[in-house]
């Protein structure tokens, strides 16, 4: 079974840049989509940006323009470069995998990582 661990959340002023990074313990397979999601206090988590195996993405509204999904299957490792900080994008984010594109559009898992928090100043 595949683990994912999420890393490189942290305190930064609005404006500025963080990568978050998400390592799988066992082999992501290219064949996996994954997305990333984020859920601020007192919401429900969202999607915010998703890849397909074949490195098609989808990207929030709300992100568009300032975040880039990315993924290096050969390092099991998936990337979320998020650029121009918003207060509003603070959150805990969460990286899944799956097999189907639809799963990982609808955040539809059983299980979930810890994540890591990304807090923006004002």
């Amino acid at each position: 079974q595949v683990q994912l661990v999420e890393s490189g959340g942290g305190l930064v002023q609005a404006g500025g840049s963080l990568r978050l990074s998400c390592a799988a313990s066992g082999s992501i397979s290219v064949t996996k989509a994954m997305g990333w999601y984020r859920q601020a206090p007192g919401k429900q988590r969202e999607l915010v940006a998703a890849i397909t195996r074949d490195g098609g993405t989808y990207y929030a509204d709300a992100v568009k323009g300032r975040f880039t999904i990315s993924r290096d299957n050969a390092k099991n490792t998936g990337y979320l470069q998020m650029s121009s900080l918003k207060p509003e994008d603070t959150a805990v984010y969460y990286c899944n995998a799956d097999l189907s594109w639809l799963t990982v559009l609808r955040g539809d898992f059983r299980s979930w990582g810890q994540g890591t928090q990304v807090t923006v100043s004002s």
